[in-house]
Order: C-alpha cells, then sequence, then structure tokens
C-alpha cells in the first residue's frame, strides 16, 4: 500500500515522471520509507493499468531514454484519499528479523553474538546520527513542510527505542 500510496499522493500534487519521483522519494522521504527504484516502475505501470494514473507525455531530451510524464486521474484520486485514510486508521505491528535470529542465537557462540549485536548498535547510532543532521538541514528549508518535523521525530523515537535495546541486550548477555 505505501509505494501506491506515495506515487499517487505525489502526482496528486502535479504530474511527474518516474524519475523525478525517485528523486523526491531519496530527498525527502528516504529518511523514513524504503521505496525501491525499480517498484517505482512497476507500481506505476500497474497503477496505469488500474485506471489511477495515466501517461500523459512521452518526452526525450537529446540522446537519452525517453521518459513517460504520468498524471492521477479522477478515480486515481480517490484511490489516493481512500489509502490516505486507511493508513490513518490502521496500527502496524512490526515483525523484526532481529528477534528470529535472538530466537535461533544459541546456534551461536556468545562472542559471535555480541560482536554482532555491537554492529548493530553502531548502525543503529550512525543512522541516528544521519537523521538529526539530516532533519536540522531539512528543517532550517523554508518549504519544508511543517508536518516533517512529526515524521522525522517518529523514525528518531523508532531509532533511539532501538538503541536502547539493543543496549539492554548486550548488557544482559555480558553479566
Amino acid at each position: 500500500m505505501s509505494v501506491r500510496l506515495v506515487l499517487l499522493g505525489l502526482l496528486h500534487e502535479r504530474p511527474l515522471y518516474g524519475y523525478e519521483i525517485k528523486q523526491i522519494i531519496e530527498e525527502h522521504m528516504g529518511d523514513w520509507t524504503s521505496i525501491a527504484f525499480g517498484s517505482i516502475y512497476f507500481a506505476l505501470d500497474k497503477l496505469a493499468e488500474d485506471g489511477y494514473v495515466e501517461k500523459v507525455a512521452t518526452e526525450q531530451t537529446g540522446g537519452r531514454p525517453s521518459r513517460s510524464v504520468y498524471q492521477i486521474t479522477p478515480s486515481g484520486e480517490e484511490e489516493f484519499m481512500r489509502l490516505l485514510r486507511e493508513g490513518w486508521q490502521r496500527v502496524e505491528q512490526e515483525y523484526y528479523d532481529i528477534d528470529i535470529c535472538l530466537f535461533f542465537m544459541d546456534r551461536l557462540s556468545r562472542k559471535e553474538v555480541t560482536d554482532y549485536l555491537q554492529g548493530r548498535l553502531s548502525q543503529l547510532e550512525e543512522a541516528l546520527e544521519h537523521l538529526s543532521s539530516h532533519e536540522t538541514e531539512q528543517m532550517q528549508n523554508p518549504y519544508v513542510p511543517p508536518q516533517a518535523r512529526a515524521i522525522f521525530s517518529h523514525t528518531r523515537f523508532h531509532l533511539q527505542s532501538e538503541v536502547e535495546w539493543t543496549r539492554e541486550v548486550l548488557a544482559s548477555l555480558q553479566e
């Protein structure tokens, strides 16, 4: 749902071509969503097949490959609003691969598990540092909407919780 919601939401603002969508996602959503470049075109094709978007132009500049410009249709507007409202009402239960690894951690040495957890902690701390600097940078831009602060804080709280949890697990292994 998130890929469809993002694409329809971006096209709700104005017609775009795939690479523009990719850039917007990378620049403004990369810290809190993981939409792969290849999935954008697949989803655009599916949205077009379902009648939610349509190709309005094909542009070609110089020797570059042609690019299709997409716009949202009236039924796409309805689908966007449906997905948006549905997203607000859903509480998501996340499932983490690390929990499966914990279940089977007795198959590895304590040192190996400790090393993995320390590596995980380092990655989480780096991600938190990157998020904080990116948030500071983005929030200084007058064109970034105020709700971005809530999005950044949501991601930051999750990362901080993961850092604290990982530290707890490490401490319990070292006892």
